[in-house]
């Protein structure tokens, strides 16, 4: 069973949950100036997968970082980003990641 707030940093960006929706990393500030990564539940639903917490071979090979905060497209305006998300070893093998740049595209 994946309940997001139940995730670490390590495991948190890119996992889905048991009931479908993507977790996401968000940064707390803190008094003192600290801060703290916390794990949260999105609205953005998954394409099919269900309590799914991602491979760090997708990770690698997807260029993608397990530090990524939030949910951006922001990274598929850079052609090296794009390459790699398109490339055998990511598109084929990851469909986790690529679901979720395609919605977000597709969703500009």
């Amino acid at each position: 069973y994946v309940a997001c707030p139940n995730l670490n940093k390590d495991t948190c960006a890119f996992a889905v949950s048991s009931s479908g929706k993507r977790c996401v990393l968000e940064k707390l500030s803190l008094d003192g100036g600290e801060s703290n990564h916390v794990c949260r539940t999105s609205e953005i639903r998954a394409g099919g997968s269900r309590g799914w917490i991602e491979s760090n071979e997708c990770i690698d090979g997807c260029g993608v970082s397990r530090d990524t905060l939030g949910v951006s497209s922001d990274a598929l305006l850079e052609s090296r980003f794009v390459r790699t998300l398109c490339s055998p070893r990511c598109y084929k093998s990851c469909p986790n990641i690529v679901d979720l740049f395609f919605n977000l595209a597709a969703g500009e």
